[in-house]
């Protein structure tokens, strides 16, 4: 008989290494909109992996491109191109605004390439410059020196000593960029709307303003599209609803629909790098590289930008339902990025008590919740989401 959940749970605090509380459940399979516990419970995902199942859970696109590609070349090492990486490559430039790209595993990975091109355009064109400035709120991966770039001040004191060469303003304050520019600075990177920092959406006022700031004073303006990017917030990059484009953009979670997979896309004049600046062993690895095309094929074909983009008007439209009963707060965000506040600091109750119930919620900020479904889901969902929402919030408000 296969042991339950409770018994797993305890085989892996002895063997897994701890780095954060998780709960019991301990997630066995999955399928589009759902994953199922070894106890055999269903779970409305609303998670999605943290923004990462764009396509939902184990798709068949995926298990296609893994088979196929699986059977052809896994791993050519990364000192020779191969035809996957070309192809998915050639893909994400025709799609965007951007010339050359850069493949990694992780969105951590993608951002320290990011900084790295951003400091070796300040070495090459501006006398050295190594200063970045990120935003407070911001999220930009656990690296040591993605760490320092994110704005968590609970952060700037751990794994001592920090990582130098980042300069943290306000987000949504032009001016406080302009005021912390000096002949150090060599890129501004922030994310269009950051995430783990709350679901905040950069105005466009703010995007257009840092746009002219970085042109004026010859500095790189990078956006993290860690999560915003392919498809989530209704077009396929965030960047495209400001009418402003940035000179490097990082991917990461929904490109590879679930695998590792991660990039750095940059414009032409920026193919700046000499032999050994950058690498990895399994940058633009073929298999992965077979996988991201098939997402980004799948989600461009059939029609999940579009998707992303009603279902999350409908999903704010059942929020305001239900707004005045609950005393909900500040529903904002775009496409499938969604938050509200709650009425006092009552996430992680929420989170639990909704999670008991079978719908999985995130609560990035003690009073916030956070809706980042797979870009397939259906009104349907919407409305069984709402329903234990519904369900949640009478007990708990």
């Amino acid at each position: 008989m296969q042991p339950d959940s409770s018994s797993f749970y305890e085989e892996a605090k002895k063997s897994i290494l701890y780095v954060t509380n998780r709960p019991e459940p301990v997630m066995e399979r999955g399928e589009g909109m759902y994953l199922w516990d070894t106890d055999g419970k269903r779970y409305l995902d609303y998670i999605g992996g943290w923004a990462v199942t764009n396509l939902g859970h184990s798709p068949e696109v995926i298990a296609q491109a893994l088979e196929k590609q699986a059977r052809r070349l896994v791993n050519a090492s990364p000192g020779f191109y191969n035809d996957q990486m070309l192809k998915f490559a050639r893909l994400l430039t025709d799609i965007s605004c951007f010339d050359k790209v850069f493949f990694v595993n992780s969105g951590s990975e993608a951002n320290e390439g990011a900084i790295k091109l951003a400091r070796k355009y300040g070495s090459k064109f501006k006398s050295g410059a190594n200063e970045v400035i990120t935003t407070i709120g911001s999220f930009h991966g656990r690296t040591l020196a993605m760490m320092a770039a994110t704005g968590k001040p609970a952060w700037q004191t751990l794994f001592p000593p920090r990582v130098e060469g980042f300069v943290h303003v306000p987000y949504n304050d032009v001016e406080g960029v302009r005021a912390a520019m000096g002949p150090q600075t060599c890129a501004v990177m922030l994310e269009p709307i950051q995430g783990e920092g709350g679901v905040n959406v950069a105005d466009a006022e703010y995007i257009s303003g840092l746009r002219k700031l970085c042109d004026d004073n010859q500095i790189l303006l990078i956006f993290d599209e860690v999560q915003t990017g392919i498809g989530r917030t209704g077009t396929m990059f965030a960047y495209e609803q400001y009418g402003v484009e940035p000179d490097i953009m990082t991917l990461a979670k929904g490109i590879g629909g679930g695998v590792p997979l991660s990039a750095v896309l940059a414009k032409a004049r920026l193919d700046i790098f000499d032999a050994g600046d950058q690498g990895g062993t399994y940058s633009g690895q073929p298999l992965m590289a077979a996988v991201g095309q098939a997402v980004v094929r799948e989600i461009i074909d059939g029609g999940w930008c579009e998707n992303a983009r009603q279902q999350g008007e409908y999903i704010v439209q059942r929020l305001e339902e239900i707004k005045e009963r609950f005393g909900l707060q500040r529903i904002r965000g775009r496409g499938l990025l969604l938050g509200f506040d709650l009425p006092r600091e009552m996430g992680q109750e929420v989170v639990a008590a909704a999670r008991e119930e079978g719908l999985l919620l995130n609560s990035p900020q003690p009073a916030t919740i956070r809706l980042m479904p797979p870009l397939i889901v259906a009104r349907e969902q919407v409305d069984e989401m709402i329903e234990i929402l519904v369900k949640v919030l009478s007990r708990l408000v």
